[in-house]
């Protein structure tokens, strides 16, 4: 882990400002901070332009070691990640990929096996024992409370899971209200963006449960209502999930007041439940170290979307299968080796294999290579098409 990292906290400063400011994207930001891993195209430019919005920042002699390790004592060549690994992911710094005529002529599949709009049902949601864990934990803190955080890097199946979960409510005919707050302008201070703030929060869930009220203006008659509209509620039988996404942007205080939020009760019952989904900076947010919400931290239970690893192949022969194809006339039995080590970054250390199979990367990666057999005339994708990307 970088220097980097740590000033950023200490400063504020979001992983999506800086992957902003250095025209990368924010999962090659995040690799460089926490492995130390650089991208392989123009390292120094982006290193340039890194110094010049941290100085822009604020930033004064702390700049002299963002870039150093936090380990000093630990072995391991520093160069490798920036010299010899000829592995690093990429894929994710495209744009969105999309299957060519050609493409879809040459394979004959005539839809996306990895688009959004393919996801039409629950049974278009790919499941690990991880994946189904995780459902399951959704479901029922929806159902039956509790306080919980979901997070996971970018393009890991977050909104994915979150949509599963509100299809699942519906499709059961749950006794479960979702509560979801908007997000569109939220940052973590007044200077980037809008803070969500509890008196938002409670609008929201005011706004959801009894939207033919109006809300009160005074934060202590908002407050009353609010728990006043989740007892009626309750009292008829429903219970309450708030969930919100993006929620590496939320403010501290405003963290600490959830713990508020999910005290709400009606004799031993908990009104209201809590679900937070966001990327890593969230982690670091929710730290045993930041002593500012150990009350939160002690109420949360975090879990962490993984990496497909292992199941790579499986994941590939699923979304192949629900888009009409067999796996066989689009990959061969190189390709999916080729993925792995694409996606797969050996930094060496203690630190090991640090891996981005994650179903966006891999989308991205596997729609580019189809794209490119077929204007090359290949058949189907092998080892040397995906290296080729």
């Amino acid at each position: 882990m970088l220097v980097l990292k740590d000033l950023m906290k200490q400063h504020g400063i979001e992983q999506t400002e800086v992957a902003a400011a250095a025209a990368v994207s924010q999962p090659a930001v995040s690799q460089l901070i926490n492995h130390g891993i650089w991208p392989k195209r123009r390292p120094e430019e982006v290193r340039q332009k890194i110094m010049t919005f941290l100085a822009s920042r604020g930033l004064g002699e702390e700049l002299s070691r963002a870039f150093d390790e936090v380990l000093a004592a630990e072995p391991a060549s520093t160069s490798v990640p920036q010299q010899a690994n000829n592995e690093e992911d990429e894929n994710m710094l495209l744009a969105k990929q999309v299957l060519n005529p050609v493409t879809k002529k040459q394979f004959g599949i005539f839809r996306d096996p990895f688009a959004d709009d393919a996801m039409q049902s629950s049974e278009d949601v790919f499941t690990t024992p991880d994946i189904r864990y995780v459902r399951e934990a959704l479901y029922q803190t929806a159902r039956f409370g509790g306080f919980m955080a979901v997070i996971g890097e970018s393009g890991a199946g977050k909104s994915t899971l979150r949509r599963d979960l509100i299809e699942r409510i519906h499709r059961e005919n749950a006794p479960a209200i979702v509560i979801e707050p908007y997000i569109i302008a939220m940052e973590d201070n007044d200077n980037k963006g809008k803070t969500l703030k509890a008196a938002s929060i409670a609008e929201a869930i005011i706004n959801t449960i009894a939207p033919l009220e109006n809300v009160k203006r005074s934060q202590e008659a908002r407050f009353r209502q609010l728990h006043r509209v989740l007892k009626d509620s309750s009292n008829a039988g429903y219970s309450h999930v708030l969930v919100i996404e993006e929620a590496h942007s939320l403010p501290l205080p405003t963290l600490k007041h959830l713990k508020r939020f999910f005290e709400l009760e009606h004799g031993f019952k908990k009104l209201l439940s809590i679900v937070l989904i966001g990327q890593p900076e969230l982690a670091m947010k929710l730290s045993e170290r930041n002593q500012e919400v150990r009350e939160v931290v002690q109420r949360c239970e975090v879990v962490e979307l993984l990496p497909l690893d292992t199941e790579l192949e499986r994941f590939l022969k699923f979304k192949f299968e629900r888009a009409g194809k067999p796996i066989t006339d689009v990959l061969d039995n190189t390709a999916v080796d080729a993925i792995r080590a694409r996606l797969s970054n050996n930094i060496g250390g203690r630190r090991g294999v640090v891996s981005l199979l994650y179903p966006l990367a891999v989308s991205n990666l596997v729609i580019a290579a189809m794209n490119m057999a077929a204007q090359l005339g290949v058949p189907v994708v092998n080892a040397d098409v995906i290296k080729a990307v």
